[in-house]
């Protein structure tokens, strides 16, 4: 039976204590994994985000089947913290305008559409520009937003293929497997986010914004990492290892008598400590096969039997407490339910939950970036479609309600009247 964790309240961080990005202003075009997973990052430390969606259905993860709770998908709820939520249908003139009155007055424009939709509304970035060239505008893609590829649709698994990247995860024996999670969305969220805190320095200095743009594929060929630099050296078509880098036999999962741990011992050192002072079995660093990490490289699957022989023989506990008194990486291999429930979890303060307008509240991660003087901001839950729409357009836009109520008739909201919030 799934045993959820227990979700305390998040604490309120110091009142009055400043934010990394206070006063920051992002116009939010994006949506599914990368783009918002940029954009919460900078709401998360303070930036206002304006988060602009189509009025029918919206954010497409609104509708990932994951799970939902108070109408709301895990996915939307997962990257989508802090934001402002407005509804536009861009196809009516009215609400464009509504989008170009928003970008003068914006810090940053984050959009990852496919090519050519931001022209078509006449909101690229050769549009925009001139009306802000303080602008700091980021597109992401899968391919880029020039070149022969830029027209081409492209996801997070098709570039984790495409680039070789899918090709290195999985075992020697079967195919190429892709993340679980989706790992070069989420890491050209990361990149964006970089990417566009680089274009605010350089303002800060030139006086003037840029045109900063981030492709899946490119951060997917990036993450091969020292793989993909391996080959470049040596022409070499680099394999696939399963859980232990390069085959290392002393790096991977190996079963205790009652359950699987995973052990990192990546040098001489550490393996002489495994297997004189864990294992006792002083013989697998004098026998010559085993004598230097090449030598063990060479008899890999030998010593992996060995390795397994001694592990089945006692449990998971002694093995940890053994393995910890030595100071040999190690840890337990859990499943997300154990991981979520683990103390290292807890006492980390990960986990916590936060109001919700339709769900009384929502499970919340908490950002992976702590800073000492400029905290992330108290978590709000993912704006309900259209949520914000009046309060953006009266608070920052400066709209009177007779001019919101025409562009209402004139369908820039969408067919129905968008949900007001005070």
């Amino acid at each position: 039976m799934s045993t959820k964790p227990q979700l305390p309240e998040r604490p309120s961080r110091a009142a009055g204590g400043p934010t990394a990005l206070d006063g920051l202003l992002v116009v939010d075009f994006t949506r599914v994994v990368a783009g918002p997973a940029c954009t919460q990052t900078l709401a998360d430390f303070g930036a206002r985000v304006i988060k602009i969606e189509n009025p029918d259905g919206g954010d497409d993860t609104r509708a990932y089947e994951h799970a939902e709770i108070g109408g709301e998908s895990a996915a939307y709820l997962s990257l989508n913290r802090n934001k402002s939520g407005i509804a536009l249908d861009l196809a009516v003139p009215e609400a464009r305008e509504i989008a170009l009155d928003l970008i003068r007055k914006a810090d940053v424009v984050v959009e990852n559409f496919s090519s050519g939709v931001m022209k078509k509304f006449g909101l690229d970035y050769e549009a925009v520009a001139p009306l802000n060239p303080r602008l700091v505008y980021c597109s992401i893609s899968a391919y880029g937003r020039t070149g022969p590829f830029a027209s081409r649709p492209g996801f997070d698994p098709i570039t984790q293929a495409e680039s070789g990247f899918m090709s290195l995860n999985g075992f020697a024996d079967g195919p190429a497997v892709r993340t679980g999670p989706p790992i070069v969305d989420m890491a050209t969220g990361m990149s964006a986010c970089n990417a566009i805190l680089l274009a605010l320095l350089a303002r800060d200095r030139l006086g003037r914004g840029q045109h900063v743009e981030v492709a899946l594929f490119d951060v997917a060929m990036g993450m091969t990492g020292f793989y993909g630099m391996a080959y470049l050296i040596n022409g070499e078509n680099p394999g696939r290892f399963g859980n232990s880098p390069s085959g290392s036999p002393t790096v991977g999962v190996y079963e205790a008598s009652d359950g699987p741990l995973y052990m990192a011992c990546a040098n001489d050192r550490l393996y002489r400590r495994l297997v004189i002072d864990v294992m006792n079995r002083p013989d697998l660093i004098i026998d010559a096969k085993f004598a230097t990490r090449k030598a063990r490289s060479e008899n890999k699957e030998l010593l992996r039997s060995a390795i397994a022989e001694v592990f089945a023989n006692d449990t998971l506990e002694n093995w940890m407490a053994k393995m910890k008194l030595a100071n040999i990486p190690v840890g337990y291999l859990r499943t997300v339910e154990e991981g979520f429930n683990a103390p290292e979890a807890r006492e980390r303060a990960r986990l916590s939950r936060i109001p919700h307008r339709t769900a009384q509240w929502v499970p919340n991660i908490e950002p992976p970036i702590s800073m000492s003087v400029t905290a992330a901001i108290d978590p709000a839950a993912a704006p309900l479609l259209g949520e914000h729409t009046e309060v953006v357009m009266r608070e920052t836009l400066g709209y009177d309600r007779g001019r919101i109520a025409a562009l209402t008739e004139k369908g820039a909201f969408g067919l129905r009247k968008a949900t007001t919030s005070d």
